[in-house]
């Protein structure tokens, strides 16, 4: 009778296994298209002196309009800090605010 030989395992190489996170940080919500909001400079600002300018819908008008008119273009996201329990404690997290 023939001894048969076992091959160890590889890794596993499933997103699941290679994710370190806890699994609460998962459900914080993640910023979105909805949470970021795109503005031209306002006339004299500068980038060391930001002011916000004229508010454009999407990335793609911001983009275009920046380009037409020779500008930079700026994006804002607004963050909420929340608690969470994590297993080392708790801590505080951020955050994406939908614009609403």
């Amino acid at each position: 009778m023939e001894a048969t030989k076992s091959t160890p395992e590889a890794p596993s190489t499933t997103p699941s296994a290679q994710n370190t996170r806890p699994a609460a940080s998962r459900r914080r919500r993640e910023m979105t298209s909805a949470s970021v909001r795109y503005f031209l400079p306002k006339t004299g600002s500068s980038l060391d002196k930001p002011e916000l300018g004229r508010e454009l819908t999407n990335e793609g008008e911001a983009l275009v309009e920046a380009f037409r008119n020779g500008q930079f273009m700026y994006t804002l996201v607004a963050w909420k800090a929340v608690p969470e329990l994590a297993e080392d404690g708790p801590r505080i997290i951020k955050q994406a605010m939908d614009r609403s």
